[in-house]
């Protein structure tokens, strides 16, 4: 086997013209898993005992602040997520790849009635059990929405359902959905872990369940074994009672979380894990392509991940759009990417990344290339007295411990201008995910996983009405670009308002794009399964892996 080759330099499209449609993302998305299963597919299915370990460096843990972790109505992480899709059940699931439409789950069916996108109904499949053998009907997914939108979690997902007017179980099986406005996009949404159908029996109808322990309908029941509020593991075994459309292909998986990318490097080479599946340094992965040991497989692949700086809104610091505008004028992505992440980044220019449809380039359009005197301008011209002192928050381990090289490299970019006084304050995710909402952030680091595979899952989230960021968009963003982009069930005619809405954000500023990964995971050789078990999302799909024999 061959390992994957380096990842291509990525060159910024210099206008709009190079907005990209369904098609094309879907093509750019299938040449690079057609080359990993040339790379991976030569593993043979052996032995009877057929569990995995895999490692990653997502954190699990919950506090006074977030007591809740793996609740569908509080969590809202791509680590919990991934968790989640595996225990839980939604009516649909995602779509394979970028580009497609979700397919029924928990259901047998879903479809729009009616001459618009108002009303969704949905069959049940017959024989649905939680994993206690106890029977799902409608009422349990009325039930489940209800909750999320009763409980309405302050930075938790709930506005992905914000859209819900009413919610009725016609019968045992059917349930029909009644929407506010018209929304296309509203099948993708009931694919998120934030649709997961939950019993009122474990989850109380107007309180979160606090803790780790979870119950679902999903392909695996879990436990998390955990020292105090901290996760150290999570232990999945196939559920005897799952019926749905996914073929799990092994007994279970053994996730194993990391403090450190380093360690986990560490234990895969020590064959102590099978899988690695987040998160890479640029230094990590340049070893395991140097590695002379071919039992190791690295595979490459394009991902939907961003990372981003959020202007807050509330903040009085930066409440003057000169000194928002100011900022996006200084940052230089090609030096994040060069100096922290030069083989699992490339720079980004807008808050929906390179390769899905409708992304244009709104930050490179309005102020090219970094420069100190045009940013100068800018605050004078407001009457603005530099140096503005700022802090850059950002969280200290749930985007591995790299995070704070890249803070340290943008608050050298922006000292080095004189326009700014930086300092950068790192906080553990458990606390980080409440204090960054309120007024005592100016300016902090996150990362993105897309909710949904379309461009309107970078939009919603951000800009829509109960967003979990709490700022404020134009009028005209919020109440006429949205709204039209998403009763657009040709997603093709969206574009145009998907555009007009990038090119807003990047007037505005509450969002700064920065760069958009490269996905990596490393596997032993025997393990089959690998480039069906990481999607584009970076969701993961347990059920796709398989222990084989070592390739000869």
């Amino acid at each position: 086997m061959q390992r994957s080759t380096a990842p291509r330099r990525h060159e910024i499209p210099p206008s709009k013209d190079h907005a990209t449609v369904n098609s094309k993302y879907v093509a750019a998305l299938s040449v690079s898993i057609i080359t990993v299963s040339m790379v991976t597919g030569c593993g043979i299915i052996g032995s009877d005992e057929n569990r995995l370990t895999l490692g990653t460096t997502d954190q699990l843990a919950y506090s006074a602040d977030s007591p809740s972790p793996l609740d569908p109505a509080a969590a809202y992480g791509i680590g919990a997520w991934n968790i989640m899709r595996n225990v839980f059940q939604t009516l649909l699931r995602p779509p394979p790849m970028a580009g497609g439409r979700p397919t029924p789950e928990a259901a047998e069916e879903c479809h729009f009635t009616g001459g618009e996108e108002t009303e969704f109904s949905c069959t049940l499949r017959d024989g649905l059990q939680f994993s206690d053998g106890a029977p799902v009907t409608s009422e349990d997914v009325k039930y489940s929405i209800e909750r999320v939108l009763r409980i309405e979690y302050s930075g938790g997902p709930f506005g992905l359902l914000e859209n819900v007017s009413t919610v009725k179980a016609r019968d045992d099986r059917r349930v029909v959905f009644h929407l506010k406005r018209p929304d296309a996009t509203f099948p993708y949404k009931l694919s998120t872990p934030v649709a997961s159908i939950v019993s009122d029996k474990h989850y109380p109808s107007s309180a979160l369940r606090k803790g780790f322990a979870v119950d679902g309908t999903g392909p695996y029941t879990m436990k998390v074994n955990s020292e105090g509020n901290r996760g150290k593991s999570v232990t999945f075994d196939k559920n005897p009672n799952y019926k749905g459309t996914l073929s799990v292909q092994n007994t279970g998986i053994d996730l194993q979380l990391f403090s450190s990318s380093e360690d986990m490097s560490r234990a895969l080479k020590n064959s102590k894990i099978d899988m690695v599946t987040r998160s890479f340094t640029s230094t990590q992965v340049r070893d395991l392509k140097r590695l002379d040991d071919d039992t190791i497989e690295l595979y490459e692949s394009p991902s939907l991940e961003i990372r981003y700086l959020v202007v807050n809104s509330k903040n009085p610091t930066v409440s003057r759009k000169s000194i928002r505008q100011a900022l996006a004028q200084l940052i230089d992505r090609s030096s994040i990417v060069q100096n922290v992440y030069p083989d699992t980044g490339k720079e980004l220019y807008s808050i929906i990344p390179a390769y899905m449809f409708g992304h244009v380039n709104s930050f490179f359009n309005k102020y090219g290339e970094p420069d100190v005197e045009k940013a100068r301008k800018l605050l004078a011209n407001d009457g603005v007295k530099t140096p503005v002192r700022l802090t850059l928050n950002y969280t200290s381990d749930h985007y591995g411990s790299i995070a704070k090289e890249e803070f340290n490299e943008i608050k050298r970019q922006l000292n080095a201008s004189g326009l700014f006084d930086v300092d950068i304050k790192g906080t553990e995710w458990s606390r980080f995910g409440n204090e960054r909402l309120g007024k005592g952030y100016a300016v902090y680091g996150m990362g993105w996983f897309p909710d949904y595979s379309d461009a309107d899952g970078f939009l919603s989230p951000f800009l829509g009405r109960r967003n979990g960021f709490e700022n404020e968009p134009s009028p005209r963003v919020r109440n006429v670009l949205l709204p039209r982009e998403q009763r657009e069930s040709n997603r093709s005619d969206a574009v145009e308002d998907i555009e007009a809405i990038q090119d807003s954000v990047a007037d505005d500023v509450w969002f700064i794009p920065l760069w958009q990964g490269v996905q990596f995971v490393a596997a032993q050789d025997y393990v089959t399964g690998v480039e069906r078990a990481v999607n584009s999302s970076s969701e993961l799909q347990l059920w796709e892996l398989r222990r084989g024999l070592p390739s000869g």
